[in-house]
Order: C-alpha cells, then structure tokens, then sequence
C-alpha cells in the first residue's frame, strides 16, 4: 500500500486581499474620524501603503485593515506590517503578505513533526512548502492536529490530502 501524504503550504488568495483592502478603502473614505487628515489606503505594487498625517490616525488605518482580513478568513500571521515612519508631513505604514514558508520556519514545522508526532510520519521541504508522509492516515490527521496547536509563525494550510 502506497504511502499517504498531504501538503503543508502558506498562502493567501490575492483576490480576497484586494476585497478587504477595497472595503478598507470605503470606510476610510467614510469614517468622520478620518476626514480632513489626508487618511488612505492603497495597493502599491506588492506592497499595501497606508498614509495619514498623524501616527496614531495611520495606525488607526491599519486596525481597520486588519479587521476587513480577518472578516475575509485571512489570518494576521500572512500579514507582515511594518512600523510608522515620517514621510515628509504624513506617516506610511507599508504592509505585505507573506506567501510561502521560509526555510527556518521549514525546519522548525519538521523538527516538531519528528519530535512530537507520531512515529511513523516523515516530512520533506519542497521549495516554500513541506510535504508529509506516512502508512496511516490517522497519522496525518494526528500531525494536522499537532501543527494547528502550535503557535507558529506563519499560517498554515494543509492541502493535496491523499
């Protein structure tokens, strides 16, 4: 019997990003406490650029940015979301999404597989992703569960069950 495996990827789905960035949008541009003080937000190349001409009304923008993901089942972890800086008389806030696993956070996802999963269960790195192997299905659901529990730096997904 051939060994099951499943994939264990970190991506986010473009076209979500860009509903709740556009949602982000309209309610900067309706919000009342954000009227007159040059506040927006916009997709700039790969990069998500927030501007507002007082730290606090930027960092304001982001929270709402935030809140739009999470509505559409993005987790925070993709989002990596850099500090305020001063441009001028306004502040940015530039933000990206991470896709992928990177291979430090490859090797801790391994490392925690082989030494807390069950024992039968490999796992590989495979470019920006880690594939897991095993006899048993209910080895894999056990490893699913185990890295769900986990507090890891990335979000994770599990796809291509077989």
């Amino acid at each position: 019997m051939a060994d099951s495996t499943f994939d264990i990827v970190s991506k986010v789905d473009p076209m979500e990003v860009d509903n709740a960035l556009n949602q982000a949008h309209k309610e900067v541009a309706q919000r009342y406490d954000f009227k007159n003080v040059g506040a927006s937000i916009a997709m700039s190349g790969e990069k998500v650029l927030m501007k507002a001409n007082t730290e606090e009304r930027v960092k304001a923008i982001l929270e709402v940015f935030e809140a739009k993901l999470i509505k559409r089942g993005i987790s925070l972890r993709s989002l990596d979301a850099g500090e305020p800086f001063a441009s001028g008389k306004e502040y940015r806030i530039e933000t990206s999404m991470k896709a992928g696993i990177d291979q430090e956070n490859a090797k801790k996802i391994g490392k925690i597989i082989r030494d807390e999963g069950p024992k039968g269960v490999k796992s590989q790195i495979q470019g920006d992703e880690l594939r897991v192997s095993s006899k048993s299905r209910d080895d894999l659901q056990a490893v699913m569960a185990l890295l769900k529990g986990k507090d890891l730096d990335v979000a994770l997904q599990f796809v291509n069950f077989r």
